[in-house]
């Protein structure tokens, strides 16, 4: 019973603030404290304000780019990881926790410092789109390499050599043998770095320009200036999209489970 007890009141404090931001987003008042009717009008100014609009777009411009390389990227690096023996595989592995343990503030005066450098070095330009996306994509990079390594460890290393005992090229015995066992590793890391990228605000604040903003800097330059029920109704997009994210996340990985558990079953028999 105390446990229920417990799991209710933390779930009430978790789910609670975002249950009222969501209710008065349909609130026709401005004001937090009174509820003034329901209406649907702050969406359709949300969807009509330039700012929000542009914001909106370079938010997922920046997420699907950012996902898309750092998964490459991490892919192919946990590979080059699991090829290593087993010293410097740990030291590296120990360097590629290490950005998902650092603060993102310090991450974020790193990059801005870092891409300051070479931007002078180069003569010219300036933070902007460009290394708002390249840092996205380099605190994602962790993420996928941590999703795709423990798929890696559980493949059978002797079916990527019978590929190629058969007669298959290195490529084509990575893209038919390696890549659809490693799968599942590889999409979950590269939604969990989608939804890292539309979720940051910290390094983001640091490595942009002015004149481009994502979602969340928008919002805390707009809440600065007081709450307007438009940060409500967008917030609750924002949430509800995450939420399927992690719906259909959780569904192919149970589905995946249901096939791996009938599979064994089937070798069992």
């Amino acid at each position: 019973m105390l446990k229920k007890i417990y799991l209710g009141l933390m779930l009430f404090f978790m789910y609670a603030p975002i249950i009222v931001l969501m209710i008065f987003s349909f609130n026709a008042s401005k004001s937090r404290a009174r509820w003034g009717g329901f209406t649907l009008d702050w969406y359709a100014e949300l969807f009509q304000d330039p700012g929000i609009m542009k914001a909106l777009s370079n938010t997922l411009l920046i997420a699907v780019f950012s996902a898309l390389a750092a998964t490459v990227i991490g892919t192919l690096a946990a590979i080059g990881i699991e090829l290593l023996g087993s010293r410097l595989k740990s030291a590296v592995m120990s360097v590629t926790n290490l950005p998902v343990m650092n603060p993102d503030i310090v991450t974020g005066v790193s990059l801005m410092i870092l891409f300051i450098f070479f931007i002078r070095l180069a003569g010219g330009g300036g933070l902007g789109f460009g290394t708002l996306l390249l840092s996205h994509i380099i605190f994602n990079v962790p993420y996928v390499i941590l999703s795709v390594i423990p798929k890696l460890r559980r493949l059978d290393g002797n079916l990527y050599e019978a590929a190629q005992d058969l007669g298959a090229p290195p490529m084509k015995a990575f893209l038919k043998v390696v890549l659809p066992e490693i799968m599942p590793g590889v999409v979950t890391g590269m939604m969990l770095a989608f939804t890292l990228s539309v979720d940051d605000f910290v390094i983001s604040f640091f490595t942009t320009g002015s004149g481009v903003s994502n979602l969340s800097i928008l919002i805390f330059s707009m809440a600065r200036r007081g709450v307007n029920p438009k940060i409500n109704a967008l917030s609750t997009l924002i949430f509800l999209v995450v939420l399927v994210l992690l719906y259909l996340i959780n569904r192919r990985d149970t589905r995946n489970q249901k096939k791996q558990n009938a599979g064994e079953s089937i070798l069992e028999i």
